[in-house]
């Protein structure tokens, strides 16, 4: 006999009716992209096929996709690069005390609360008003660093709120020196956590929307050419782009994923050779 209470049957059915809620309308767009070439924008589906996906790949009558594709790739791979730099220097720098260093810190995090679309007027207003070129690259680039920042830093400083300095003065009682302490021992250790930055910073970036709006010029990043094109494509071309973009974005986070387990069985394996080598 079930002796399960009724809550968890309600909670699971609320827990499904949420991931319908959550997955449901990317699913939707995937189905209706395999639409036949005489297809529409609606169900029922007018036969099954790749159609759609082909003419993706032919030149378009409004729109430049694939530069666009390019130019948030990018953007993305760029604030990436910096998020973690920046986040990784803000994390050491952090892990002492120094004068406004609780300030500093609710400076960083209330970029996160901030509107996005105030940021991307702001920064945009700031490069018109000093005579600098509105570019998806420079003004685009500084406004999506204000979203990603803060994300990277708060995982750096959960990193290091927990990091065990053990390991360090270790390193330093065989004669270490800061740099070969930083380099060998505190990054291998963190090193699942910097592709977490990474991973933040790349999304972060790549599907960006409101902060890229007025500081990204006149060449549109993907999300832009998308919001472009749904006032002017009314074919399933724009869901198979759709599922394009999302299968890019899931494949960017397997590879992540992929690296930082790749990284921890290394490091348990160093573990394992070095108690090997005590014994």
């Amino acid at each position: 006999m079930d002796s399960r209470p009724r809550s968890f049957y309600l909670l699971t059915a609320f827990f499904a009716l949420f991931l319908i809620f959550l997955y449901g309308p990317t699913l939707t767009i995937a189905i209706l992209s395999f639409q036949g070439p005489g297809g529409g924008l609606t169900f029922p589906m007018r036969g099954v096929s790749l159609h759609w996906f082909r003419d993706l790949f032919q030149e378009q009558a409004v729109g430049d996709i694939w530069g666009a594709f390019r130019r948030s790739f990018v953007l993305g791979v760029m604030v990436m690069m910096t998020t973690v730099v920046v986040s990784l220097m803000g994390g050491l720098a952090f892990r002492k005390r120094f004068a406004g260093s609780t300030a500093l810190f609710y400076l960083i995090i209330t970029a996160l609360v901030i509107p996005s679309i105030l940021v991307s007027l702001g920064v945009g207003l700031i490069w018109s008003q000093s005579g600098l070129p509105v570019h998806w690259a420079t003004s685009g680039f500084g406004a999506q660093l204000t979203w990603a920042l803060p994300f990277g830093l708060l995982i750096m400083f959960a990193v290091f709120n927990r990091f065990d300095s053990v390991y360090e003065e270790a390193a330093r009682d065989l004669g270490a020196s800061s740099w070969q302490v930083i380099r060998h021992v505190v990054l291998p250790i963190i090193a699942p956590s910097l592709i977490g930055v990474a991973l933040f910073g790349f999304t972060l970036s790549y599907d960006e929307f409101a902060r890229t709006l007025l500081t990204s010029g006149s060449y549109n990043t993907l999300p832009l050419e998308i919001f472009g094109m749904t006032t002017n494509v009314t074919t399933p071309v724009l869901f198979a782009l759709g599922t394009l973009t999302t299968v890019f974005s899931l494949l960017i986070i397997l590879v992540f994923l992929l690296s930082a387990w790749i990284l921890s069985r290394r490091r348990a394996r160093r573990g394992s050779d070095a108690g090997r080598g005590d014994l």
